[in-house]
C-alpha cells in the first residue's frame, strides 16, 4: 500500500502584512527551495508530493486503475526517477518502472510526467511547475503494470526500416566519411528508442501501420550516409515512401518537442519527403 500524503496545519502569530513582507525577503535559492517542499519536517528538507498512476491487471484488487499519492524527500537534484525509486523503497515495493542507467542514455525510463513525456532521469523535480507531480505511463501504448508499458510495437517498427549499416565494405580499404556528411547524420544518431515522440506523435495514435518519427529518423541516419550503397538506400526510400510511412506525418513538432536528445526529428522526416520526391522525379 502507499504512503498517503498528509497535510499538517501550520499556525502562526504573525499579521497577513507580516507574512507577506517575509516571502517577500526570500531570495531566489529559497523560492527554489519552497517549490518542491510540501510541508516543513524536522530536519527541514524539502518534500515533494508525487501521484503516481498505478495498475496491476494480475491483482484483482488493482485492476481498476488508480493513482497513489507519496511525499517523497526532494533536495536539490533529485529527479522523478530518484523520488519514484524512493517511493517504492520506502512505502511501496510493488511499484514497478523501468529505469537502467540514470544518465538519459538507454531511454528507458520514459514517462508521462505532468502532462508530456519525459525521461525520468532527466527531470528535475524543482524544474516542475505544477504540484504535485503527476506521474503516469507513457501515452498511446498499452500499461503492462504501472508505468511500464507495451514497447514490443514501437521496437517492431524501429526494425521495419532495417536499422543497420548496409554499405559494401571493400575487402582491403575502409571506407571514409566526409566531416561535411557525419555533421548532416550526427544528431539523428542519438536516438535512444525511449519510445517519447512516437507517444507524442497524434498520427501514430491514430495509425498503428505509421512507422513514426523514430523509426523515420533512424531510416534518415543510415539513407543520409554517404557510405550506404545506392540500391539499399533506394530499398530503405521504398519503405519509407509507403502509405504509412513518411507522407502520414503533418509537421505537427511534437515529436520534436519532447524528445531528450533534442533530435529535430520533424526536420528529419521533411528532408526524407524532398528526398522520395527527388527519387521519384523523371525527366524525359
Amino acid at each position: 500500500m502507499s504512503t498517503q500524503l498528509q497535510r499538517t496545519e501550520q499556525e502562526t502569530d504573525e499579521s497577513p502584512q507580516e507574512q507577506r513582507l517575509e516571502r517577500k525577503s526570500l531570495d531566489e535559492g529559497e523560492r527554489e527551495a519552497q517549490r518542491t517542499e510540501e510541508e516543513s519536517t524536522g530536519d527541514e528538507t524539502p518534500h515533494a508530493h508525487l501521484k503516481v498512476f498505478r495498475y496491476d491487471p494480475e491483482v484483482e484488487a488493482k485492476r481498476e486503475p488508480r493513482f497513489d499519492d507519496f511525499r517523497v524527500p526532494a533536495p536539490q537534484g533529485t529527479t522523478v526517477l530518484d523520488a519514484l525509486m524512493y517511493a517504492r523503497d520506502e512505502f511501496d515495493s510493488t511499484l514497478t518502472f523501468r529505469h537502467s542507467c540514470r544518465q538519459a542514455v538507454c531511454g528507458s525510463d520514459a514517462l508521462f510526467i505532468n502532462g508530456s513525456q519525459r525521461l525520468g532521469c532527466q527531470t528535475q523535480i524543482q524544474d516542475l511547475d505544477q504540484r504535485p507531480v503527476r506521474v503516469e505511463p507513457l501515452p498511446h501504448q498499452e500499461v503492462e503494470k504501472d508505468l511500464v508499458v507495451d514497447m514490443e510495437h514501437f521496437y517492431d517498427q524501429m526494425e521495419a526500416v532495417e536499422p543497420y549499416f548496409q554499405g559494401e565494405t571493400p575487402d582491403e580499404e575502409e571506407q571514409l566519411q566526409s566531416r561535411e556528411n557525419r555533421e548532416k547524420v550526427k544528431m539523428s544518431t542519438r536516438c535512444i528508442w525511449c519510445g517519447a515522440c512516437q507517444s507524442s506523435c497524434n498520427i501514430a495514435a491514430g495509425d498503428n501501420e505509421y512507422l513514426g518519427p523514430a523509426a523515420i529518423n533512424k531510416a534518415y541516419r543510415f539513407a543520409m550516409d554517404e557510405r550506404e550503397d545506392d540500391d539499399i538506400k533506394k530499398h530503405r526510400m521504398n519503405i519509407l515512401e509507403q502509405e504509412h510511412g513518411v507522407w502520414r506525418c503533418q509537421t505537427q513538432f511534437s515529436c520534436t518537442e519532447v524528445c531528450p536528445k533534442d533530435i529535430p526529428l520533424t526536420e528529419h522526416i521533411q528532408e526524407m519527403k524532398r528526398e522520395a520526391v527527388k527519387d521519384n522525379l523523371k525527366f524525359w
